[in-house]
């Protein structure tokens, strides 16, 4: 089992009598840095910039830091391009379109090709794809791990978590893996997909490993429609205040998504009806 951020957090007890916190992070694995960190938020200002970017990159992801400054611009907001792309950044967010040199890996990184180009997706467990998004609280942001299947669109694992490391895409990866095994693997290059810790688990599983070109959003098409459609028909419907009401809210939602939902691309049938070939 592998245990998220949050997890070995909890499992800390400050006040042991026999074993010390900092020992306690040793044991469970959680660098000091993680359990001490508070979240100490945005301001207000910068919080309302954010939700209108994410909202705005869900409508118009081709859209570039000055376009959306421009429009920032218009509508009375004194911000500048830098700030526009640090608020990007912090949503993890990046403009749909290639920029030169995008698939140099860096120094020491295992490259591994883009495997889908031109692949028939015929069947369940073909082709799995991963990402994360940011999810808004009410007084902050969040971020949203989802594992899913390119074939039926099923979303086979996902996880919350207040921080970027690695524990819960690793955590959603054993979720996925213990309903199945897929043919192919692919991601994006982020840090958390490129980690030994994930790639060794899926070679360890016998998987190939397919990776987007960098800045490459459309390489990981099928993902991405996923955060539009789960921010359009939840999220931004929704006033998350606490990590607690996102989990619940969204743990609705995908059953919703995966077992009742009729998708379009399917022939109008469920998710689940497609994986299971019902």
């Amino acid at each position: 089992m592998v245990w998220t951020v949050e997890q070995k957090r909890a499992a800390i007890e400050p006040d042991h009598a026999a074993i010390r916190a900092y020992r306690q992070c040793e044991l469970v694995g959680l660098a000091r840095s993680s359990y001490y960190y508070q979240a100490t938020g945005e301001r207000a200002e910068n919080l309302q910039l954010l939700r209108w970017l994410d909202e705005q990159y869900m409508r118009t992801p081709f859209y570039g830091v000055r376009r959306m400054t421009a429009l920032l611009r218009q509508q009375g907001c004194r911000v500048n391009p830098k700030r526009v792309r640090r608020l990007l950044r912090t949503l993890g967010l990046e403009t749909l379109y290639p920029r030169p040199r995008t698939s140099v890996a860096a120094p020491g990184q295992r490259v591994y090709p883009y495997l889908l180009r031109r692949l028939p997706i015929v069947r369940p467990d073909q082709v799995w794809n991963t990402d994360i998004t940011s999810i808004r609280l009410r007084g902050g942001f969040v971020h949203l791990v989802a594992v899913l299947d390119w074939c039926s669109r099923y979303v086979l694992s996902w996880e919350l978590s207040n921080s970027l490391e690695v524990g819960f895409c690793l955590a959603a990866l054993e979720m996925a893996l213990a309903r199945g095994c897929p043919e192919i693997f692919n991601s994006d290059q982020g840090a958390q997909f490129t980690s030994p810790a994930f790639t060794g688990r899926l070679e360890a599983a016998g998987v190939q490993i397919s990776r987007d070109g960098r800045g490459r959003a459309l390489d990981n098409v099928f993902v991405e429609r996923l955060w539009r459609t789960v921010k359009y028909e939840e999220v931004y419907l929704q006033d998350y205040e606490t990590l607690r009401d996102a989990q619940w809210g969204l743990g609705r939602y995908f059953r919703f998504y995966n077992e009742e939902r009729p998708h379009q691309a399917l022939g109008y049938r469920t998710s689940v009806a497609v994986y299971r070939g019902a």
